[in-house]
């Protein structure tokens, strides 16, 4: 067990009543299993989650007016295996990165927080630019590459090979992740 490791879990919580869903949905019903078995094992083994997830421009939301369309949503059956308990954290966003004017980093450095195990969606977008900006700030990044989404497979491939090759991010599966 690592003390310092989180398991961040990005934009999990959606409604799917956007453009790209229909091309998305596919994707994250495949890598849903993954993502719930992470989760699963992190909370079993005492390692913070991290729900990081857009606001979809409902500026005064917060963790519950997020969840809640999610979970009577006509994909809620997305939502409901991998939503938050008790014990996680919830941190909302506006934009892609999962840093960018979000409290995250602060969050991190307060729970001694090193090593981020990524998982979520968008490959080739959000997880991308949040690994970049983890990498800038020298976490230790692994993205969990079964337990990520994509909307476009060959964008997502090229987003993973460069989050390894020019972030240092280890690439895993949800199997291979030591938590």
């Amino acid at each position: 067990m690592h003390q310092d490791t989180a398991v961040i879990v990005i934009d999990m919580i959606n409604t799917y009543e956007h453009a790209d869903a229909e091309a998305l949905v596919p994707s994250v019903r495949e890598v849903l299993p993954n993502v719930r078995t992470l989760i699963r094992r992190a909370r079993h083994s005492g390692v913070d989650v991290i729900y990081v997830n857009d606001n979809f421009g409902r500026w005064r939301s917060q963790h519950d007016e997020i969840l809640e369309p999610a979970l009577h949503g006509r994909h809620a059956d997305l939502v409901e295996p991998v939503r938050p308990d008790e014990q996680s954290l919830f941190v909302v966003k506006a934009r892609h990165s999962i840093f960018f004017q979000t409290p995250l980093d602060y969050l991190l450095q307060q729970n001694g927080i090193h090593r981020l195990v990524m998982c979520g969606q968008v490959t080739e977008q959000c997880v991308l630019y949040s690994a970049l900006d983890a990498h800038i700030r020298h976490y230790e990044v692994t993205v969990v590459r079964d337990a990520v989404a994509h909307i476009h497979a060959d964008l997502a491939d090229a987003a993973l090979r460069m989050m390894e090759r020019n972030m240092d991010a280890r690439l895993e599966t949800a199997s291979e992740v030591k938590l």
